[in-house]
């Protein structure tokens, strides 16, 4: 029978959650959606001393964000919790695992100190040869199960002697695997290390904690980051070991996040560096103080940042651009997905949050403006105002260039009034205001009549009057329509504002 699909999206709490955290759970989140699964949280806080105060429920309110919240895990619930690696650990969860696999000769204790190994490093570095590891030829000349003998490694044990539980790498065999992503992948043992799978405190590293979370919770397939490519074989050997190879998850191995000029990966230095949020969210670091932008608090919308990242890695090989997340769902497939690393463009994410505002209503956008301003304004005339501020706008900010919508110009353009405003200019707009008072239906139509009216009776052009009839109104040398200008803001505060941008500017 067929399994259920169920997928997991495993942060460590270990700080922000970066853009390309929030993929991962976006791929798994449209995977789960698209197969009718199940898509799992699961907090990875098995190294507790990079444990950040503060990053769970970060990582929980940038999915909510989002919108791609779980359907079951840490802070929702279900049937497979705890859904908290140290939790679990309490549960005593992993520790028969690992010494099952000590039992079966897959793994063997350690009694290794950090100092001796830091020191064997050492040596091997002076002898030349820096990338040293624990593995199959340097094992039996250490302190483990392996080298020592059966009283010796019991004798220590019945000491509570410190030890810790690594794997028994096999020599010289190749480890195969397909990847949903990158088709098949091979990689020899005597490329990879003895891995430490239970640490000396207790606690399970990573590797055995995930592969068993992984099988209890009965996950069908790990979409994750191209940095566990490397790790791949090791859990392909613990399924094994374990005797789960039957319930093994499929693998896709997503391709990395680079940096706008493909040159490495996406680091949060890059968009400090070069001025754009690397985090869904505004983060504090509780260490340091430090805060870091967010995309919400940098204006974007959620929509338009999660549609961005669904084109980092993926294509619907169509040339649709814009899609909903309802939309993605239907579109999403791993075979779509690159192997290759997809650069982050800043403008593109700028770009795609233009698109979503555009689309938005002038209502909702009015709505979304009017909590960004001081005064009373009514919702029609808000909605007035986003009508002709969001073509020129990516983000709502962008609309507050229009500060004269909200209140008399204080400060008028310079380069403006330095080559238009004219020794004869007063007289014109007092004219012109003059002609202004007799509009009986004060609409945009009936204004630009008026006012080309104006024009051919004193024989004047277009570039003598509109750019000072905009300064005095506005305070600006460009924008949106006058006339809807003048519409909105209404006959009476016009040709008051006519009337003191002329004192002002004289």
């Amino acid at each position: 029978m067929e399994r259920k699909v169920r997928v997991r999206f495993a942060p460590s709490p270990t700080g922000a959650l970066h853009m390309g955290g929030v993929r991962t759970a976006l791929y798994n989140y449209l995977f789960a959606k698209k197969h009718g699964g199940d898509f799992l949280l699961r907090i990875e806080d098995t190294d507790q001393t990079r444990f950040v105060p503060g990053a769970e429920d970060y990582i929980i309110e940038s999915l909510k964000w989002c919108g791609i919240m779980p359907n079951e895990g840490q802070g929702i619930g279900g049937d497979y919790g705890p859904y908290k690696q140290s939790e679990r650990k309490d549960a005593d969860i992993y520790t028969q695992y690992a010494f099952q696999l000590v039992e079966n000769g897959h793994a063997y204790y350690a009694f290794d100190t950090s100092e001796e190994l830091s020191e064997m490093r050492e040596i091997a570095k002076k002898a030349k040869m820096p990338n040293w590891q624990y593995n199959s030829i340097t094992r039996n000349s250490l302190k483990n199960s392996v080298s020592l003998s059966e009283d010796d490694v019991k004798a220590r044990l019945d000491a509570g002697e410190p030890f810790t539980i690594r794997i028994k790498m096999p020599r010289n065999e190749d480890v195969r695997f397909h990847d949903e992503i990158r088709g098949w992948v091979t990689v020899n043992t005597n490329n990879l290390d003895d891995k430490v799978l239970y640490k000396s405190d207790g606690m399970p590293t990573y590797h055995l904690a995930n592969i068993v979370d992984d099988y209890m919770m009965e996950i069908s397939h790990v979409i994750r980051g191209e940095e566990w490519l490397p790790s791949a074989p090791l859990h392909v050997l613990l399924y094994r070991y374990l005797g789960w190879e039957d319930k093994m998850p499929l693998f896709a191995h997503l391709p990395l996040l680079m940096k706008p000029d493909g040159n490495g990966k996406l680091s949060k230095r890059d968009g400090d560096r070069l001025g754009f949020p690397v985090f869904p969210l505004e983060w504090k670091d509780p260490n340091s103080g430090e805060i870091s932008s967010g995309y919400k608090e940098n204006g974007y919308f959620p929509e338009a940042f999660i549609n961005m990242l669904a084109f980092l890695g993926w294509n619907p090989g169509t040339p649709q651009e814009i899609f909903s997340l309802e939309e993605l769902v239907d579109a999403f497939t791993l075979e779509r997905v690159s192997k290759s690393g997809a650069k982050f463009d800043p403008e593109k994410t700028k770009w795609f949050n233009q698109q979503y505002l555009r689309a938005k209503s002038n209502e909702e956008l009015g709505a979304l403006l009017g909590k960004k301003v001081e005064g009373d304004f009514t919702p029609t005339y808000m909605a007035g105002v986003a009508n002709m501020m969001k073509e020129r706008a990516s983000f709502i900010d962008d609309m507050l260039e229009g500060d004269y919508f909200f209140g008399r110009p204080t400060v008028f353009d310079e380069k403006t009034a330095r080559k238009k405003w004219k020794e004869e200019t007063p007289a014109i707009l007092t004219e012109l205001a003059a002609k202004f008072e007799s509009i009986s239906d004060w609409s945009s139509e009936n204004i630009e009549t008026s006012f080309k009216s104006f024009l051919e009776e004193k024989e004047l052009g277009m570039g003598a009057v509109l750019p000072n009839f905009r300064l005095a109104v506005t305070g600006k040398g460009m924008g949106p329509s006058m006339f809807e200008i003048a519409q909105l803001l209404g006959k009476e505060e016009t040709l008051e504002r006519i009337k003191e941008g002329i004192s002002k500017l004289s």
